[in-house]
């Protein structure tokens, strides 16, 4: 009985030190810089206009971890909306002076609160939500994002109305400053999506 007793135990105890192995073996690192993209929408055919954001001040929750829970969900980042880059000299100094500059804040912020992964397919991407709290002018919304990684990347994609961070005189300044050009049409809808390079060890990402 006694050995029976020992030798449970031993099994126990290999398949408690393969768990703590199988846990901390994979290693996700995020590596480099945070890309902050925007797409805006112009005229009655809703002709879509992108571009980034070159001054992204990023905050990681942590740099490793080993999910994308525990590196991403806290994270952050602090936005100069006037380093707003469409490629485009003036349109982006209209941008700047005429939308972003009509808002109560230079900066936008931008915080990562949740994340949920869609079931693993295999031998596709990893997919599936990430919340992102956007404070613009003054106001706060939870934004879901949907995401996928693949070969390194990961990225995230979603969509705000600009009327729900009360920024109709930004909306009304664009439109005005852009009139002809817009076909006296601005979307209050924006495409937003940001990604950033996350190196895994050891990890299962297929």
């Amino acid at each position: 009985m006694k050995k029976s007793l020992v030798a449970v135990l031993m099994v126990l105890s290999l398949l408690s030190s393969a768990n703590a192995s199988e846990k901390t073996g994979c290693v996700l690192a995020q590596s480099g810089d945070v890309e902050v993209s925007w797409i805006g929408y112009k005229t009655p055919k809703k002709v879509g206009v992108g571009g980034v954001f070159d001054k992204v001040a990023y905050t990681p929750a942590t740099k490793e971890g080993e999910n994308f829970r525990t590196i991403l969900v806290g994270s952050s980042v602090v936005i100069d909306s006037s380093s707003v880059n469409s490629k485009h000299a003036d349109r982006d100094a209209k941008l700047a002076k005429f939308f972003f500059g009509m808002m109560k804040e230079k900066n936008i912020n931008a915080k990562i609160v949740d994340i949920k992964a869609d079931k693993k397919v295999k031998d596709a991407p990893r997919t599936g939500v990430v919340d992102v709290e956007i404070e613009m002018n003054g106001v706060k919304k939870v934004v879901p994002m949907t995401y996928s990684f693949a070969n390194e990347i990961f990225e995230a994609k979603g969509s705000i109305d600009i009327l729900d961070f009360q920024a109709n005189s930004a909306l009304k300044g664009i439109n005005e400053a852009c009139f002809d050009l817009h076909d006296g049409k601005t979307w209050s809808e924006a495409g937003i999506g940001f990604k950033m390079k996350i190196l895994a060890t050891l990890c299962n990402t297929k």
